[in-house]
Formats: structure tokens, C-alpha cells, sequence
């Protein structure tokens, strides 16, 4: 795919290249946002993958992300062919206006930002600080005036203009709060939010973990989903006669490797519904049914499992 995208862009290079000088030229001229554009095939129908990089005091910023084919008004993204296009972005923040040429719906060209003049008021009298940089990035992200409202409407902790980039970026917006708060979590934290979103902390978890019996705190939903304790992984523990095990322990167990085909093992050898500190004491220490199976192979049986733990600990192998 990659070699793919350096082809088709190598066939617009000549061309950009005369975009380039003009651009430079204006940015001599006065202080303009300027930079590079691509567009090329997303692996999400209905989507492609927008990429800006920005000219601005000498150095660059890029921002890459898929977008709906339909932002790009005017836009024929599945002719053939090769087409030179105009087109431009419209936000709150301002406006972003595109020159450049696609072949086969993928291209690049030049971009130039016009920051809304008013943007910056509206928005510090939300309550929000936005600089140059912020306003082109909140123009990038969609930061509207209206979410911007939305947001200062939800009574979070922790709000400020970076989170409602990070909001945008992340897919925090009023339904996925609401969605969490309908199942009981009193969630106000900004930061929490936007961890909730990128370790899929979502609604139906919460939902699934509370039918269980669980009442989940925000820092034990987001250890469980970056460790992998699922409420389908918890499923599978419970069917082994573990209900109802505390979630730090299941925690544990995924961070340490207690898994289903483990408790299987060690239950095969003798060792019926080892308690949940001691399967995790074992795999802390290393006890696996394999050093169990050479204990029991030369002679040493009825061995508890505080025992084979305290051998490993004392290098006995």
C-alpha cells in the first residue's frame, strides 16, 4: 500500500512543485499557514486517509487521519483519471483552502488556512485559550463553538483547550458521556474520558461488568481494558467456577498470565479450584504444570501448593 501511495504521489511531483514556489513567495509576503496536502485510499469504506503538513516558522506539523470522502466538497473522488481540484474545508475556526491534482482518487497538493478573525473571542469567552497554533489545529479537528459549549455544558473537571482537541481527535463527545453516566458511572473527568476512548473503555463494558455484580471504579475500567480483562475473558474464568472473583485479582491474573488453559493444567494434576492468590502466587513464581508433572515424575507427590511455591522460591527446581 505504502509503495502504492510514493508511486502516485512521484506523478504529482512536478506540478506541486510550482504551487510550492507561489506558496513561498506569499509566505515572504506576510504571515500565511501554509503547507502540503495528500489524499490516498482508506482501509474504512466510505472514508479516506487526509494528511496536512504545515509550513509555519520554519518547521513542520503534520496531521494524518481518515476522513468521510464527502468533506471534500466538490470532489469527485471515485473519477478516473487524472484532475486537478480546488477545494476547501470549512470550520468554525476557519477556513482551509486546497489546490493540488488526484489520479484515481488519490493526490496531493498545497493547502493555505485563513484563521475565523472571531474564532478566539468566541471561544475565550467559553472559557478556552486559543493561540495561533490551537486555531489551526481546533480548524483541523472540528472544535466547533457549539461543542465547545457542549462540552462546557457536561461540568467537567479538567477541561481545557487541549482536551477539547484531544475530545475530537478521540471521539469524546455528549453521547458517549451520556451513554457512560446511564449506566451509573458518575464520570467528570476530562482525562479519564479520553483514556476511556483510547483503551475502549465504552457504555455496553460498564453495562456488562454491572449485570456481573461489579461496581467498577474509573482507574480499575481502564486497567482491565489495557490488560485484557474482558467481561467475554471473565466469562471464561467464570465458567471454571471463578464468580465473582474481585477485579484487581482478575487484573492480576491477566497481568501475571492466569489464563483458562492454565487453571485447566493445573487442575489436571491434581489440584481442584486452586484459590485465586494462589494461582497467581504460582505464576509469580513460576510454578507451572510442567515443573508440577517432573515433581510428581520423580517421586515427590501431595505436594500443596504453598509448597511448590516456597520450592521455587528457594531455587528447588
Amino acid at each position: 500500500m505504502r509503495m502504492r501511495r510514493t508511486l502516485a504521489y512521484a506523478v504529482f511531483a512536478c506540478c506541486v512543485v510550482l504551487f510550492v514556489v507561489k506558496d513561498r513567495a506569499a509566505d515572504v509576503r506576510g504571515e500565511v499557514r501554509s503547507g502540503d496536502w495528500t489524499i490516498s485510499k482508506s482501509e474504512d469504506t466510505g472514508k479516506v486517509e487526509f494528511s496536512l503538513l504545515e509550513h509555519h516558522h520554519g518547521g513542520t506539523n503534520s496531521h494524518q487521519s481518515d476522513w468521510p470522502a464527502t468533506s471534500f466538497q466538490g470532489v469527485d473522488l471515485s473519477k478516473a483519471g487524472h484532475q486537478e481540484v480546488r477545494f476547501t474545508i470549512t470550520r468554525d475556526a476557519g477556513k482551509i483552502e486546497c489546490e493540488g491534482f488526484l489520479n484515481d482518487g488519490e493526490g496531493a497538493g498545497l493547502f493555505h488556512f485563513h484563521p475565523d478573525p472571531n474564532y478566539a473571542s468566541e471561544m475565550q469567552a467559553l472559557g478556552f485559550s486559543v493561540d495561533d497554533e490551537k486555531q489551526f489545529s481546533m480548524a483541523v479537528m472540528d472544535v466547533g463553538v457549539e461543542f465547545a459549549k457542549q462540552m462546557k455544558g457536561e461540568h467537567l473537571s479538567g477541561l481545557d483547550t487541549e482536551k477539547l482537541i484531544a475530545f475530537r481527535i478521540f471521539g469524546v463527545d455528549s453521547a458517549f458521556i451520556a451513554g457512560l453516566r446511564a449506566e451509573g458511572l458518575k464520570i467528570a473527568d476530562a482525562d479519564k474520558l479520553v483514556a476511556f476512548r483510547i483503551h475502549g473503555v465504552s457504555a455496553q463494558m460498564v453495562r456488562s461488568l454491572r449485570a456481573a455484580g461489579y461496581s467498577p471504579d474509573e482507574d480499575t475500567l481502564i486497567a482491565m481494558r489495557i490488560h485484557g480483562a474482558t467481561p467475554e475473558w471473565i466469562e471464561q474464568i467464570k465458567k471454571l467456577g471463578y464468580d465473582h472473583v474481585d477485579l484487581e485479582k482478575l487484573i492480576a491474573f491477566r497481568i501475571h498470565g492466569v489464563s483458562p488453559e492454565f487453571i485447566q493444567k493445573v487442575e489436571s494434576l491434581g489440584y481442584s479450584h486452586p484459590d485465586p492468590d494462589e494461582l497467581i502466587a504460582m505464576r509469580i513464581h513460576n510454578v507451572t504444570p510442567e515443573y508440577i508433572a517432573d515433581m510428581k515424575a520423580r517421586g515427590i507427590h501431595d505436594l500443596s501448593i504453598d509448597q511448590l511455591v516456597n520450592m521455587r522460591i528457594h531455587g528447588i527446581d
